[in-house]
């Protein structure tokens, strides 16, 4: 699994809290396991495999972290999409917006350029070309204006394409 697919991942996830009333450890306890990823891996490639420890780390992080830094994401969300109100964004659209901005902010493994990119990405394969090409403004715009933390060197990409046997 790449670190695309388990970003993918942490986006349903943070998708589905949005809807629920639970708290990301309960949504990621019955979410993160080999039963969940069968059942939905005969229809959604994405499932198709089950991510390794290093790849469950960094899901249940991006997850937690949006969850315990929600309204700040939120607040930042509001600031920089610019004639848009909140409520009225694609609740897709903000799950992918929450996870880049917490990557941003408290991921520093994580290079701004790849976070806004494959947010951008997501953003095209879930919506039309035009909300990609808002998030990516909102993007840009929240690493230009905002003073954000010192990038660390990122991990070693063998981490996210582990083979199955290796967890």
């Amino acid at each position: 699994m790449t670190r695309s697919n388990a970003r993918e991942l942490a986006v349903h996830l943070v998708f589905e809290l949005g809807f629920s009333d639970e708290t990301a450890d309960e949504l990621l306890s019955q979410a993160l396991t080999r039963a969940m990823f069968e059942d939905i891996g005969r229809e959604e490639p994405l499932y198709a495999e089950f991510p390794n420890v290093e790849q469950r780390q960094y899901i249940t992080a991006l997850v937690k972290g949006v969850e315990l830094h929600g309204p700040e994401l939120d607040g930042y969300i509001g600031k920089y999409a610019i004639g848009w109100n909140f409520s009225r964004l694609p609740r897709i659209v903000v799950a992918i917006l929450r996870v880049c901005m917490y990557e941003i902010l408290y991921m520093q493994d994580v290079p701004n350029a790849a976070a806004i990119n494959e947010a951008v990405e997501l953003t095209k394969h879930y919506e039309e070309l035009e909300l990609a090409a808002f998030v990516n403004g909102i993007l840009g715009s929240f690493v230009r204006s905002e003073p954000l933390p010192e990038p660390v060197a990122p991990p070693p990409a063998d981490v996210f394409d582990a083979p199955e046997g290796e967890e």
